[in-house]
């Protein structure tokens, strides 16, 4: 820590110390996220459903999509908040708790919302047909909806531990309404830990299924990548295009499993440099693919034939990707190693 120039004050020198960067700061920058862009979302899908305008509705889901994503690492760095607001007194850990546990239900409704996004910006020749609503747009509707109000409820909450003059005003009164309906399907956060730690073999069995999603995933984009990059010319790009839903899938299951693995041992991998470089490396995974569809540069190879060569704009998305990935498998073998690598503030 690096001490200010002194301010003088009654003649004496104060000297202020500037805390390091830590989790509880990148807590504070990235909790509004996944409030605000629910919020934004839902709104663009609502006036898109209104004026049927079909870029509109590719916009909305295209912000779910991306909320999902960076809610993932709002949520992971609000362990290292708790382990620095935990040393307040004036804090009661029942608030505590009560955000951890609305932040668990939100961020569930959150990635199944983004999910749903996803297929549906797959399946945009289904979805956008000029017609303004759809089986597909009406089940996102009403997820982004849910979401909303749950996010909504999880800033609430966040709000009663940082503000104490409106903790004070509800002291002594009961939740009731919408609020006291939701609570009963928050959960516990110390008995959810302890549920993913219950069996042995129920641990086992997560990892196993992160594992075949990370196969799936890789397995489908990896061999996307290498033809792009030139291996294998004998193969159109097309087919192997028609394979994404496997990676999307494989996406899920891994998200799935390590949200729960997460829960299961919050202070293992909260306070671990190889965990938080692995969740870098995805956020980088996903402004990759995001620029590679958003550019041209998927129109440039999404009919390229046998014998065809990918532009080079097509084959720097596809060498990213690669690495990145290379770079997710690696860190998330390093996870071990570098336990306990980030200081408890």
């Amino acid at each position: 820590m690096e001490p200010h120039s002194p301010p003088r004050r009654g003649g004496e020198s104060v000297v202020i110390q500037e805390a390091p960067m830590n989790l509880a700061h990148l807590h504070l920058i990235l909790n509004h996220i996944p409030i605000i862009g629910t919020i934004i979302g839902l709104g663009l899908l609502i006036v898109s459903l209104v004026g049927n305008t079909d870029d509109l509705k590719r916009a909305s889901l295209m912000v779910f999509a991306g909320v999902a994503l960076l809610a993932l690492p709002t949520f992971f760095s609000g362990v290292g908040a708790q382990g620095a607001i935990r040393k307040d007194a004036a804090v009661p850990a029942s608030l505590i708790e009560r955000h951890e546990g609305a932040a668990i239900l939100a961020l569930f409704f959150m990635e199944v919302t983004g999910a749903l996004a996803l297929v549906g910006l797959w399946r945009r020749d289904r979805l956008f047909t000029g017609k303004p609503w759809s089986s597909n747009l009406a089940l996102i509707l009403s997820f982004s909806i849910v979401t909303a109000g749950l996010m909504t409820r999880v800033g609430a909450t966040g709000g009663d531990i940082r503000h104490p003059e409106i903790r004070l005003a509800q002291e002594g009164t009961r939740e009731s309404g919408v609020s006291a309906i939701v609570s009963i399907f928050e959960p516990s956060p110390g008995k959810f830990t302890d549920l993913m730690l219950l069996s042995k073999w129920w641990w086992a069995f997560m990892m196993d299924l992160h594992f075949v999603g990370l196969a799936l995933l890789i397995g489908t984009v990896g061999i996307l990548d290498l033809r792009m990059l030139g291996f294998f010319k004998q193969l159109p790009i097309a087919p192997l295009h028609r394979l994404t839903p496997w990676a999307m899938a494989g996406f899920g299951v891994n998200t799935l499993t390590g949200i729960l693995a997460f829960i299961g041992m919050p202070n293992y991998y909260t306070f671990d440099v190889a965990f938080w470089l692995k969740m870098l490396a995805l956020l980088l995974l996903g402004l990759n693919a995001a620029a590679f569809y958003l550019s041209n540069a998927f129109h440039t190879v999404e009919h390229l034939g046998p014998d065809e060569d990918a532009p080079v704009l097509a084959k720097f998305f596809a060498a990213s990707s690669l690495v990145l990935w290379f770079a997710v498998i690696a860190l998330g073998r390093y996870i071990q190693s570098f336990t306990d690598t980030i200081p408890v503030q």
